[in-house]
């Protein structure tokens, strides 16, 4: 194969055809600005409706009304004021993210949480969702 064959193949693949994995981080990058909005239906909208939420240190939560509760009770004083991905990386419908997680207290003071989560997909929609973070980190910050 000549050189100029091989090129005319390489940008023949190079159409605007987002790949699985960038469509996954695409949703994922959506879903953790939706929590900054503020939006609770809009963040459980992201999910299947029999979807798990798992942050590792509690029980997880199974289909919608018990994500949303799960979510109300979690940010019950904070406002989020960014899910701040840091590294991304996704294998066919599966999307893990490093982040900091930035939260404010009604006093004003921030609380800063690094979480890495683990997003399992059923076509558009949050099936599974895990979070593990460090609990005691998290509830020396709110104290």
């Amino acid at each position: 194969m000549s050189p100029r064959t091989a090129k005319c193949r390489t940008l023949g693949l190079r159409r605007n055809v987002m790949s699985d994995g960038a469509k996954y981080e695409a949703l994922v990058q959506e879903f953790c600005d939706a929590w900054a909005e503020g939006d609770h239906d809009k963040v459980v909208a992201f999910f299947t409706e029999d979807g798990v939420y798992h942050n590792i240190p509690v029980d997880p939560m199974v289909g919608h009304e018990a994500i949303r509760m799960m979510i109300d009770g979690f940010t019950a004083g904070l406002k989020v004021k960014v899910f701040r991905i840091d590294n991304m990386i996704s294998k066919g419908p599966m999307v893990v993210t490093e982040r900091v997680d930035i939260f404010e207290k009604e006093d004003g003071s921030e609380v800063e949480l690094p979480v890495l989560g683990i997003f399992e997909f059923e076509g558009d929609k949050i099936a599974k969702w895990r979070e593990y973070f460090d609990l005691n980190q998290f509830m020396n910050q709110m104290a």
